[in-house]
């Protein structure tokens, strides 16, 4: 990778950090650097997993007052979030490049609608959801499945589950969304780092911004009114929905 690139990668490291650990679509801007940084799509694919665990190490030292007493959750659900990533990562090394994003934009699209609709969503039905129901326990599987696979928006995937799930504030379900999808990328990571055509250079450049952004996102959560919050994490999701649909 050429030196002159590195800059926008750090630059496009900390707006992933950011962008990722408050509305989970870090990969809007990642992705596409890597891209423009002129790495062919599936090698930016597997670069960008491996450097966005740079977001997770962020994300879990400026989320730890949103973290307290959700150990329980975490140990429940993280296992489900990292066996989906294993699997996910199975299946980009075995499978035709491209075949599962055909459904991503589809999927992006109705996991913004379910944030919009998500106040609604509790009043209609208090309580009925368990994190020990099957069905949910399967979606935060499936969703870790298409984090290891090609991961733009699984964030948002992830915080629709967890605003769903459980009564509390959105910069904890956030909190929450930030460690499940980071340990669905983390797996998905470990295995492209030993299989896959990881660009080394690029994944450290970016990977370097993505750890100072994830660190000021959490903070950022904490003073950004919720529903402004869930708004542009919507339309961000919907905005992205359309450019992948398009991209196709």
């Amino acid at each position: 990778m050429p030196s002159a690139e590195v800059p926008l990668l750090l630059l496009a490291g900390v707006l992933s950090g950011l962008v990722g650990s408050t509305a989970g679509l870090a990969s809007l801007v990642s992705y596409p650097a890597l891209l423009l940084a002129g790495l062919p799509p599936l090698a930016a694919n597997v670069t960008n997993t491996v450097a966005l665990t740079g977001v997770t190490a962020g994300t879990a030292a400026g989320s730890r007052p949103e973290l307290a007493g959700q150990r329980a959750r975490l140990l429940r659900l993280v296992p489900l979030a990292a066996a989906g990533g294993a699997v996910g990562c199975l299946l980009l090394l075995a499978l035709p490049a491209g075949a599962f994003e055909l459904v991503v934009p589809f999927l992006v699209a109705g996991a913004s609608a379910t944030l919009l609709l998500q106040p609604r969503i509790k009043r209609l039905q208090p309580g009925r959801l368990s994190a020990r129901n099957p069905l949910v326990l399967a979606a935060i599987f499936l969703v870790g499945v298409y984090g290891g696979y090609f991961g733009a928006a699984a964030g948002v995937l992830m915080l629709a589950l967890t605003e769903v799930l459980h009564a509390q504030s959105l910069a904890r379900n956030n909190a929450l969304k930030n460690m499940l999808t980071g340990a669905a990328n983390t797996v998905a990571a470990a295995g492209f780092a030993a299989f896959g055509p990881v660009d080394w250079w690029a994944a450290l450049a970016l990977g370097a911004g993505c750890v100072a952004g994830g660190r000021v996102g959490p903070v950022l959560v904490r003073r950004v009114d919720p529903r402004l919050l869930r708004g542009v994490v919507a339309v961000a999701g919907f905005a992205l929905a359309v450019r992948l649909l398009l991209a196709r």
